[in-house]
């Protein structure tokens, strides 16, 4: 198959998982799930779809549960939308990505947080707020 075909292939299967999970899925189970991308193999008989999971570790588990119970139906809904011998098998893949970034946020708000405190910044006050007085306060923390 062509590079082009299986992206568009690819992309249909993307809007067609996240259309139905958002509107046609009932399972308690699958909820705060975003679909980030698929890929679909050149013989377009195996595609990931990868998927975000707002929650911990439990809730992933059980949404990734979900997901593999209802594979049955989103495959019949994505064969609906391609016209190709076969309709790729799905293979749900939990993409912990969004979950490490948002970690990293937070790390590093605490980290801008405890350093504020250190400078005797208020909170959400920057360095260079452009004031002397501001200037100062660093120049005095830098020099100790």
């Amino acid at each position: 198959m062509s590079a082009r075909r299986t992206a568009r292939v690819a992309s249909m299967v993307r809007e067609v998982v996240s259309s139905a999970i958002l509107s046609e899925l009932r399972d308690p189970r699958i909820r705060n799930v975003t679909v980030l991308g698929a890929e679909v193999s050149p013989d377009l008989r195996l595609a990931r779809v990868r998927i975000s999971v707002l929650g911990d570790e439990k809730t992933a588990a059980l949404t990734m549960h979900g997901l593999n119970s209802a594979k049955g139906y989103l495959q019949s809904r994505v064969g609906e939308y391609i016209r190709s011998r076969y309709t790729p098998e799905l293979r749900f893949v939990l993409d912990d990505g969004v979950r490490k970034s948002v970690e990293a946020a937070a790390i590093i708000r605490e980290a801008l947080e405890q350093d504020a405190a250190r400078h005797g910044l208020a909170p959400g006050e920057d360095f260079d707020a452009g004031s002397e007085d501001g200037e100062s306060r660093m120049m005095a923390a830098t020099d100790e």
